[in-house]
């Protein structure tokens, strides 16, 4: 799978890590783990935002089948033409920016590795919005923000 395919579910990472286990990592490396991920998402986006938007490189990934019914054929697939490039740079930038402002915010609650993997699951869901290769993808995205 290549690295801008699993940049994207670095929120997921993100979020499960400290979903499950944020109160034994604590706040601190709760922290860590959600904004480290989400730096690492940015740098990866802006570096496919060049790649696609400025270079022209589009491409699209097969990550698994969602439906297969006689004709019917929906693949979870994750396209990167332009406008999915400049999507993604901006969710992962802004939602980067957001991630390390929370920490300081944040600081007076008492659940915030909670809160910071809440945060980190709305961006994966936002990113497979952006980056969804048909509407069923779309939608689950959609959805995903909603329930986060």
């Amino acid at each position: 799978m290549p690295i801008e395919v699993l940049a994207l579910f670095f929120p997921l990472f993100g979020a499960l890590i400290t979903g499950f286990f944020g109160r034994k990592l604590g706040d601190r490396l709760s922290h860590l783990i959600t904004c480290g991920f989400m730096l690492a998402l940015s740098v990866v986006a802006v570096m496919q935002f060049k790649n696609v938007a400025l270079d022209g490189h589009n491409s699209s990934y097969v990550l698994a089948t969602w439906i297969q019914s006689g004709e019917l054929k929906a693949n979870w697939s994750v396209m990167w033409d332009t406008l999915t490039a400049i999507m993604v740079a901006v969710v992962s930038v802004v939602s980067t920016c957001v991630h390390i402002y929370s920490v300081g915010y944040m600081s007076h609650d008492k659940c915030q590795p909670r809160f910071m993997s809440y945060l980190s699951l709305f961006t994966f869901f936002m990113l497979m919005l952006v980056t969804g290769d048909n509407l069923i993808q779309m939608f689950y995205g959609w959805e995903g923000v909603g329930l986060a």
